[in-house]
């Protein structure tokens, strides 16, 4: 039986920004609007922490009855390392799916758009099928495409929607931000797990660009991020560039990348760069609360 320590590890809790941050990035926004209601944002972050956590899960089941993570570096795999079933690992995936749709129901109730039900679906079918099913396209090299998609694009403008009920260019801005910096996480993970991939058929990004090609995307999307939090200053408030304070992390892990680092000296970046996007949501949020 794993440990409460190891079902915590087996959460990656170093990817959980990734779901706090696009709630207060879209509700900057809708604070900037004057339209900011606490209740649906609050309703809003369980469901993108719910559905991080399933991913986590359901990455951590498919890969491991899979045999791709018996002999990787970093955080520990519950079905992997043999410290859980696959059973109750998939059962905790979607223990965690159904708590998302639970809060998301509840969240359409409130504003009335009945219609984000399809978008709430289309979420938890996308976290499934990340690494599970018979042609997960997380092994076909689609995973950043998805994770831009719905952990920037959908997870932003959706906490800006359902507070003032439009979706705005600056909301859309955020997105781009907040999305392009959870790529970069997952790019991290996939750059370290490179070699281990290719082995066993794991066409990920990462293996499709090559190591050097990786490595030069993760240094555009810092520069992406840069671009895109200005382009939202000009926006909204110039308050909006304290987001540029996440390159005091993003630059020494972009560093790093470009600098060869392999194995565990990328699971640092991994912390710096889950950290740096939290770093941007919040100097986004602060910037419209000011401005």
């Amino acid at each position: 039986m794993a440990t409460v320590g190891e079902w915590i590890e087996g959460a990656r809790p170093r990817t959980l920004p990734a779901a706090l941050s696009p709630v207060l990035a879209g509700s900057a926004v809708a604070w900037f609007e004057d339209g900011f209601r606490l209740g649906h944002a609050l309703l809003a972050f369980v469901v993108a922490l719910a559905l991080q956590i399933g991913v986590n899960f359901a990455n951590d089941y498919s890969d491991g009855i899979r045999g791709t993570d018996e002999d990787r570096v970093g955080p520990m795999r519950l079905v992997g390392s043999g410290a859980a079933r696959p059973a109750q690992v998939k059962a905790a995936a979607f223990g965690c799916f159904g708590l998302a749709a639970v809060a998301g129901l509840v969240l359409v109730a409130l504003t009335g758009h009945w219609w984000l039900i399809a978008v709430g679906l289309a979420c938890i079918i996308a976290a499934w099928y990340y690494t599970g099913g018979e042609h997960p396209y997380g092994y076909a090299g689609l995973g950043e495409v998805f994770v831009f998609i719905f952990f920037g694009l959908v997870a932003v403008c959706g906490t800006t929607y359902v507070q003032i009920d439009r979706v705005t260019w600056a909301s859309l801005a955020a997105a781009v931000a907040i999305g392009t910096i959870a790529c970069q996480i997952l790019v991290t993970n996939n750059l370290r797990d490179i070699v281990g991939d290719r082995e066993v058929g794991k066409r990920t990004l990462a293996t499709r660009l090559g190591d050097a090609g990786t490595r030069r995307f993760f240094a555009f999307l810092t520069a992406l991020v840069v671009v895109c939090v200005v382009v939202m200053a000009g926006l909204t408030s110039w308050w909006v560039l304290l987001g540029l304070a996440t390159l005091v992390l993003l630059l020494p892990a972009t560093r790093t990348v470009l600098a060869g680092a392999t194995g565990k000296p990328l699971i640092g970046v991994l912390k710096q760069t889950g950290i740096a996007e939290l770093l941007c949501a919040v100097g986004i949020f602060v910037g419209c609360v000011l401005g």
